[in-house]
């Protein structure tokens, strides 16, 4: 799948849009936060055993992160993770997502249905904000 991902307490949160929208800004500052990285820029998707949509490092990129401008940095890949939300990045002059959005819509992925928020990393506590989508938007591996 082309998208970024990070392990956040045992979920997934997939983070898609075009280059340049931030996919790997955001992820690095989750990182920082104490996630872990799945995939920058690419995240291998599969069907796990419970029905879940699980999210792995793929082997070619496995803890690679590109820090633009700076270079490639590696990172301790996570291991495999059931995906929980898929964070959906504008691309530069698109509107700006909704304020107080209502439920995520749902994508359906191998099967399995996950729910997608429209997000604007903006300038104000990205990593943060991300992490509160993933609380009250993402899907509970339990």
């Amino acid at each position: 799948m082309q998208a970024s991902a990070v392990a956040i307490c045992g979920r997934a949160l997939l983070i898609e849009g075009p280059p340049g929208s931030g996919k790997s800004s955001l992820a690095l500052a989750l990182i920082d936060r104490g996630a872990a990285l799945i995939g920058d820029d690419g995240v291998t998707v599969s069907r796990g055993t419970r029905g879940a949509l699980i999210a792995a490092p793929p082997p070619n990129i496995a803890g690679l992160i590109e820090l633009r401008g700076i270079g490639i940095v590696r990172q301790e890949p996570a291991l495999p993770t059931p995906a929980a939300l898929i964070l959906t990045l504008p691309s530069p002059g698109d509107p700006v997502p909704e304020r107080l959005p209502d439920a995520p819509v749902r994508r359906t992925l191998l099967g399995c249905g996950i729910p997608v928020l429209a997000f604007d990393p903006g300038a104000i506590a990205p990593a943060v904000r991300a992490e509160w989508a993933l609380r009250l938007h993402g899907l509970d591996p339990r």
